[in-house]
């Protein structure tokens, strides 16, 4: 191992922006529950099928009706 490396010729990894933010949110447990299950089923994690329903949304701008 060298005792200095040299930076100066760095570039920013490309994927950075991809990569997941760990967040704290309050879910009410009926939704909790409803992704467990969801999640024995398929045998994906809660945590990914919350991501990927997440996801959806976005990605069809889905619009919550606050009434």
């Amino acid at each position: 191992m060298k005792d200095e490396y040299d930076f100066t010729k760095s570039v920013q990894n490309p994927y950075s922006k991809k990569l997941k933010q760990k967040v704290s949110i309050q879910i009410e447990q009926g939704i909790v529950d409803y992704f467990e299950d969801l999640a024995k089923e398929t045998g994906l994690s809660s945590q990914s099928l919350i991501n990927l329903y997440l996801q959806k949304c976005v990605k069809s701008q889905g619009k919550v009706s606050i009434d």
